[in-house]
């Protein structure tokens, strides 16, 4: 038994509220920018993913036009920093509605470091920092989706095992549904199957 709803017949926020808790869970940009005058900004976003490999090009959608998208905008470059375990309270707190002019890494006491290839600062207690120059925009509906071509990845060693990034040392956050975060749970390792090898469907909760 299943209970329809339909995105036409319903509230924006009830159907949002219903998207953000089934497309679960989110990995986060932590989204670094600076006005067109200098200041830094920095805010989380939820709706993110790898859109291009050759080129190496990132998204993240920013819902309504908030200071990300604006400074992305007038300067085309922006740093997505990995969202830690162990700076939680840190992510949290740059989501909140600062005025627009105001520093998120001065106000939520958040520690910057330069970025080697473009303006806006990369987070210092992040493990990894990607680097972006805005690719293109795309307007769907109240949202904005933002490509952008990462040009530097800067990873912290500490994380790094044979040259690959350890996810139990990355330790990433995840976006849940209401005021949820996800943290790293059990991991489990299921290699792809060529079909050579195919032995036929496996069974369920294999």
């Amino acid at each position: 038994m299943r209970v329809d709803f339909d995105p036409a017949e319903m509230p924006r926020t009830d159907f949002y509220r219903l998207l953000t808790a089934t497309v679960v869970p989110r990995p986060i940009a932590w989204v670094s920018t600076v006005t067109a005058e200098g200041t830094p900004n920095l805010a989380p976003h939820s709706f993110f993913t790898i859109a291009a490999v050759a080129p190496p090009v990132v998204q993240f959608t920013s819902v309504g036009r908030k200071d990300s998208l604006r400074n992305v905008e007038a300067t085309g470059e922006f740093v997505v920093n990995l969202a830690p375990e162990g700076l939680a309270a840190q992510v949290n707190d740059t989501g909140t509605d600062f005025p627009h002019g105001v520093s998120e890494f001065e106000a939520a006491g958040v520690a910057a470091e330069a970025s080697l290839r473009v303006a806006p600062p990369r987070v210092a207690g992040s493990p990894v920092a990607l680097e972006c120059v805005l690719h293109s925009t795309v307007r769907i509906g109240d949202s904005t989706v933002v490509f952008g071509r990462v040009v530097h990845a800067a990873v912290s060693e500490e994380v790094l095992v044979d040259g690959h990034a350890e996810i139990g040392r990355l330790r990433p956050l995840s976006r849940l549904g209401k005021d949820e975060w996800g943290t790293l749970g059990e991991i489990r390792e299921l290699s792809r199957i060529r079909h050579t090898d195919w032995q036929g469907p496996s069974s369920p909760g294999a």
